[in-house]
């Protein structure tokens, strides 16, 4: 895996210092056009029951405990499965992410959408490897597939979250954390409750889920992305520390240079939502070009 040592500097038209005041009036910001208000989005208090309900069980059942196991299931990539990364990312056409108040479309449509709207902005091909990215950040929900034998939902989407420490109050549906056991477990309600502060996020045991798990699959693969679409990859679903800047006293130096990067990325994730499907068949070959690139043509899952 290369670590990138050497300065990547960021067009001045996507500055990360805007990605919270990105206005739909205003392109020039994002670089590509954002299809509805910019307020519609992430709008929890207007979504569907299926939405609440899939925070309510996360935010229930996400534990230290079942997270550390979690991580000792998946770790070793020994689940028997070996497939490329386009095979995984045509699993997404049956898996509709019921966290996710913006999109009701096959997920593989969300991953073209985002890699599209990197690439228009970003087109120079030295930033191919963040036009891949785009594309294969969310693949860790094959999961929720058969050939993983369907995952809870709760246990695979939604927004990630720091556990073996106090639940800040910026998470989405804070009062669900309540009922989760290690809200009033001593050992875990305390500000960095078992953590050093500042200890830095990769040793924190963060809430387990297809962030977590494609992270997993990209180093234990040895693929050839630099650090900061590893960081993408596996951060970019914590809105907690990228959207409301919480969880600082966990976070590192590294951390929060790679922070930088991680809101460009949402930019894209997330304001790129469209519900109109894109012609998959045409932009297969550019993806697959990359994924040689970067991955093994297979992988262990």
């Amino acid at each position: 895996m290369i670590e990138t040592t050497s300065t990547i500097v960021i067009p001045t038209t996507t500055t990360s210092s805007e990605n919270s005041e990105i206005k739909h009036d205003n392109s020039l910001k994002t670089g590509f056009e954002i299809t509805k208000e910019v307020e519609q989005f992430r709008n929890y208090q207007k979504s569907e029951d299926r939405v609440s309900e899939a925070y309510k069980n996360s935010h229930t059942f996400q534990t230290y405990d079942y997270a550390t196991e979690k991580m000792k299931q998946y770790s070793q990539l020994d689940t028997g499965i070996i497939m490329g990364l386009w095979e995984a990312a045509e699993l997404l056409n049956t898996i509709i992410d019921e966290s996710d108040p913006d999109s009701d479309i096959p997920q593989i449509n969300h991953c073209l959408q985002t890699a599209e709207a990197i690439r228009k902005v970003y087109p120079d091909s030295k930033y191919d490897w963040f036009h891949l990215t785009g594309f294969i950040h969310d693949l860790g929900k094959v999961l929720l597939s058969k050939k993983f034998k369907e995952q809870p939902q709760w246990a695979t989407v939604g927004d990630t979250f720091p556990l073996g420490c106090r639940f800040d109050e910026s998470n989405i549906f804070y009062d669900f954390f309540k009922m989760n056991p290690d809200y009033n477990d001593s050992r875990y309600n305390s500000k960095c409750g078992i953590y050093k502060e500042n200890i830095g996020l990769e040793n924190v045991t963060m809430s387990w889920g297809h962030d977590e798990y494609f992270y997993l699959v990209c180093i234990g693969n040895k693929c050839l992305l630099p650090q900061e679409a590893l960081y993408m990859i596996r951060f970019h679903s914590f809105y907690p520390w990228h959207r409301h800047n919480k969880y600082t006293y966990l976070t590192n130096e590294k951390d929060e240079k790679m922070l930088h990067w991680v809101k460009e990325f949402n930019k894209f994730d997330l304001y790129s939502k469209d519900s109109e499907p894109v012609d998959v068949e045409s932009l297969k070959p550019y993806y697959q070009s990359l994924i040689s690139k970067y991955f093994p043509n297979e992988l262990r899952w």
